[in-house]
């Protein structure tokens, strides 16, 4: 157990810090422009906290833990990127098929930033996992 949840600590940490840095700075005027319209004055904590907590849970539960034990780098890093890339087109793709003036060029850098930030994510989740004591 102690594994596991050194998993999800390394995981949360690299994914909000990632996350806030990207959204709070970086990116923060391509979706302004993009899709400033729709944004909410301010974020709905609660929500983005479940999302948050069950985002890494996934990162964790389908990339992180069936990698094992070192090496298996390659693994985790790979399935989170899919599972990053499969996540955010879900939202980005329904998003174009169902919204009005979506912008393309927005789905697309978020979907590669779903990629990069679980990718990341994940290999700060295993590098905890690996440095906690054996099961």
């Amino acid at each position: 157990m102690k594994r596991q949840l050194a998993a999800y600590a390394g995981t949360m940490i690299v994914m909000v810090g990632l996350d806030l840095l990207w959204l709070g700075v970086i990116a923060k005027p391509m979706y302004q422009q993009g899709v400033g319209h729709l944004m909410a004055d301010k974020p709905n904590v609660p929500v983005a906290v479940l999302f948050y907590a069950l985002f890494g849970l996934g990162l964790v539960v389908f990339a992180v833990l069936p990698a094992g034990p070192a090496p298996g780098w390659g693994k985790t890093v790979g399935m989170a990127a899919l599972f990053g890339f499969f996540a955010y087109a879900t939202y980005d793709l329904t998003n174009l098929a169902t919204l009005k003036q979506w912008p393309i060029g927005l789905s697309l850098i978020d979907m590669s930033w779903g990629s990069c930030v679980s990718a990341a994510s994940a290999a700060g989740g295993k590098t905890l996992m690996d440095c906690a004591a054996p099961l």
